[in-house]
């Protein structure tokens, strides 16, 4: 349960980074209120992980989800472009997000 919470945790990082961006820096209510939810959701999640995961595990993969997710984000939703060469570091993020969770197990 703690590694769903985890992931949801990363999503969660996406959803506020993103709903910042939309803010227009804090100034749009709307955003600015799904900014300060989604971080609480996201820490909270975080912090509930935490509970049976170790530390040097789930932070990193906390905020590995959450910046391959707003690669992501940026690219599709708000047309950022990213060289060619640093997908391959993306794709590097994703490799040890996996590659943790399955020398990790349980």
């Amino acid at each position: 349960m703690a590694w769903i919470e985890l992931m949801i945790a990363g999503v969660f990082e996406v959803v506020w980074a993103t709903a910042m961006k939309l803010s227009n820096g804090l100034t749009k209510m709307n955003y600015t209120v799904a900014t300060v939810v989604g971080m609480i959701i996201s820490f909270l999640l975080l912090a509930r992980a935490t509970k049976s995961l170790p530390l040097s595990l789930a932070y990193p993969i906390w905020t590995g989800v959450g910046a391959v997710g707003s690669i992501i984000v940026g690219v599709f939703f708000f047309g950022d472009k990213i060289p060619l060469a640093t997908w391959f570091f993306v794709a590097l993020l994703l490799i040890g997000i996996i590659g943790i969770k399955v020398t990790v197990g349980d």
